[in-house]
């Protein structure tokens, strides 16, 4: 099967799929720059941003937003403590998610409705954010799992693929026009999510005056083409992130195991332009960590047991009081390019005289095997949380650090050291 109709199938079911046959899903970019605009379909009216149902997380409002996010910090030596997390009470900037595949709806588009599916993944992947940025994560009507399941068995799902982008960009609108203010803001997405992002910022961001205030954007499972050798590439004028310290730059990668690289069939990290290759930013490098991973892991099957380890991740999982688990020093990360394929190398670093886990889990399982073409593409976001917001935290402060008159920002805006 040849890459492109690969990548049609990709954007994946992200964080569905608990043992058994994995659903695959629609490449986020099939439902983004490229997708056929029918006028019929182009018409779709959004959903009504006004209406507070119509949104999984805003601010002064109950959600997964608000709920425990901390982590227990397990040590080599097995020693645990809580890492202390705690929401900010009036952080500096915004950060907008828009998340990936998870609705188990009926219909080939979710319904307007918050589920169960939407609140877990926003606590799973933004909650985190909370400590550096206001958050706000609209519902849309996605490309559901059950639609995903069709295509993979070769029927037509009957998606309405500009309806999930109509619902986004109405919602990045009535943000700007009614709660940003000027503010500086982070865009989040996850593979359909990133891709709906890509195409927000191609066609409502770049080279627009809102790019002023956008201090990164982070579209990760999902491939944004960079060139080869100089040029332009998959946005005009917003380069991919240099520095934890780059402002107006774009975080992207996706992630395989080192010992299992993508394979000629791989649905990630492979670029479909001549002279093009997929990004592949580490968040391990850029922050200073010399590539060590800071992920922050589910530490009980909740919903998506993927994304968690079988078995405990200590022998006294019961002492464990916290949603997630953070193990410094059992994975890294290095970018690496080869073989047409640009991705992020993730190595578990086991040692066995420590007493937490040697592996984790997170592949996509198809009929009983591992499918090599996923990678670790379930587990994209929760590897490097820990490194993600930390880039963040110092990006908002680089951010306010250049807007006009606050060259004199107080020491706790400032950027922290590497």
């Amino acid at each position: 099967m040849d890459r492109r109709l690969l990548a049609v199938l990709a954007a994946l079911l992200a964080l569905g799929a608990c043992g058994g046959e994995a659903p695959m899903a629609m490449d986020p970019s099939e439902s983004a720059a490229d997708s056929p605009s029918d006028p019929a379909v182009a018409a779709v009216v959004p959903l009504d941003y006004a209406a507070p149902a119509h949104w999984v997380c805003r601010p002064g409002a109950e959600g997964p937003c608000q709920q425990p996010a901390a982590a227990t910090i397990i040590a080599a030596d097995g020693q645990m403590q809580a890492d202390g997390f705690v929401i900010a009470g009036d952080p500096p900037i915004d950060c907008f998610y828009v998340y990936p595949t998870v609705s188990r709806d009926a219909g080939a588009n979710s319904d307007g409705s918050v589920g169960a599916e939407e609140r877990e993944i926003v606590r799973q992947q933004l909650a985190r954010f909370g400590n550096t940025c206001r958050l706000y994560a609209p519902l849309y009507r996605q490309a559901t799992l059950t639609a995903l399941q069709k295509l993979a068995g070769g029927e037509d799902p009957g998606t309405n693929r500009e309806m999930a982008y109509a619902d986004v960009k109405a919602a990045w609108e009535h943000y700007l026009a009614n709660d940003n203010a000027g503010r500086g803001v982070v865009l989040i997405g996850h593979s359909q999510g990133a891709g709906l992002l890509t195409r927000l910022v191609a066609s409502e961001v770049d080279g627009e005056p809102v790019q002023d205030r956008l201090v990164s954007a982070l579209l990760i499972g999902s491939t944004i083409e960079v060139p080869l050798r100089g040029g332009v590439g998959e946005f005009r004028s917003i380069p991919v992130c240099a520095s934890a310290g780059s402002i107006g730059c774009v975080i992207a990668y996706s992630s395989f195991r080192a010992d299992t690289p993508p394979p000629a069939d791989s649905l990630f990290g492979g670029a479909m332009t001549t002279g093009m290759k997929a990004a592949c930013v580490n968040p391990a490098e850029i922050d200073g960590s010399a590539g060590a991973l800071k992920p922050l892991l589910p530490a009980t099957p909740a919903m998506f047991g993927d994304l968690t380890k079988p078995t405990p991740w200590v022998a006294d999982a019961a002492a464990i009081q916290t949603p997630f688990v953070s193990m410094p020093g059992l994975l890294s990360a290095q970018c690496i390019n080869r073989g047409g394929f640009s991705y992020l190398a993730i190595t578990v670093n086991a040692d066995p005289a420590d007493p937490r886990t040697d592996t984790i889990n997170g592949d996509v399982v198809i009929d009983g095997a591992i499918s090599a073409q996923w990678g670790l593409h379930l587990m994209d976001m929760h590897l490097a949380m820990g490194n993600l917001v930390d880039i963040v935290t110092r990006q908002s402060a680089e951010w306010l650090r250049v807007q006009p008159g606050n060259q004199a920002l107080p020491p706790e805006f400032h950027a922290p050291p590497n």
